[in-house]
């Protein structure tokens, strides 16, 4: 069945509560219909954040109704980031969905230093693909925010991705960080960072999942071409996350997939103190949908683990 692992996602939330979610200037037809259409699905409850009249121009060109929504009112789409941050500050929103602004500019709200949304971790991205040749869906992280992670920031990233697999229902989840080999080579620094990473999970410095490289991606994700090549490890062929070296790396495998594999790419920002949707005005409704669904149970997730802290 086509989709059958994001309908899982979906429908899990669908369990859930709808999470209000400060919708980020959608001031075009994508953006508004991804956040109307997962309100429908009974995944959010959004809060439209822009300029009133651009928002209400594009719901009526397009037969949207917005009418249950609350709408609030901003000049423009920086005003609308930094009004979204503010609504998770005063507790009115447990997510952010990006709509017709670039990234980057919902970004330097999120990590403003005085006013944003840091937290200890770093910031990442994963993105949750839905591979028809695959039994599960595959994280890859990251491909779209840190350029060239220093090892520091890989720890962050990693961990960020074990967080969110657990979220996603992955108790120990398997992670390859990749290279373009599956041996340690001084000449490659990829593959020295993917070793220390590794004995870093090994001193419990990262926690939840079990970790294994340098590997190649067909080690990572093929039994068959780690069995030929003898590697020895629980990780190996049956990997759920792929940590890539880089962005660029990580970009183009995510890319490959969609475009040469028949995959489908829902996206998220984590180590933020909420999670961030972030959907692209070409994903279908079905990825739009899965990327809303992945961010509230991450949110749920977190939701669970603030109650748990507090009752301890």
């Amino acid at each position: 069945m086509a989709h059958e692992k994001y309908q899982n996602l979906i429908t899990r939330c669908q369990a859930l509560s709808p999470v209000a979610t400060a919708v980020v200037h959608p001031c075009d037809e994508s953006s508004l219909r991804g956040a109307v259409e997962a309100a429908e699905a009974g995944i959010l409850l959004p809060i439209l954040v822009g300029p009133r009249g651009k928002i209400a121009a594009v719901a009526a060109e397009f037969k949207l109704d917005i009418s249950g929504f609350t709408l609030i009112d901003t000049p423009h789409s920086q005003a609308a980031a930094e009004m979204a941050v503010q609504l998770v500050h005063q507790g009115k929103a447990s997510m952010l969905m990006k709509g017709s602004l670039h990234t980057d500019e919902l970004m330097a709200a999120v990590v403003r230093t005085a006013t944003g949304l840091r937290t200890a971790r770093r910031i990442s991205h994963a993105f949750i693909m839905d591979v028809p040749s695959l039994d599960r869906v595959i994280i890859i992280t990251d491909a779209a925010i840190n350029i060239l992670p220093t090892l520091k920031d890989k720890v962050h990233i990693v961990q960020n991705a074990i967080d969110l697999a657990h979220a996603l229902g992955f108790n120990a989840p398997k992670v390859a960080i990749l290279s373009a080999m599956e041996t340690v080579n001084p000449d490659i620094p990829s593959t020295v960072e993917a070793a220390a990473l590794c004995k870093m999970a090994d001193r419990q410095q990262i926690t939840g999942a079990i970790l294994d490289g340098p590997l190649a991606l067909d080690n990572a994700i093929n039994l068959q071409a780690a069995q030929i090549k003898k590697i020895d490890s629980p990780v190996a062929g049956m990997a759920d996350i792929l940590v890539a070296p880089d962005l660029e790396s990580g970009n183009m495998l995510a890319k490959s997939l969609t475009f040469m594999a028949g995959a489908d790419a829902a996206g998220i920002v984590l180590g933020a103190r909420v999670p961030i949707i972030l959907t692209s005005r070409a994903d279908s409704l079905m990825t739009r949908l899965a990327s809303c669904a992945v961010a509230a149970l991450v949110a749920e997730s977190q939701r669970l683990n603030l109650k748990q802290a507090v009752a301890v």
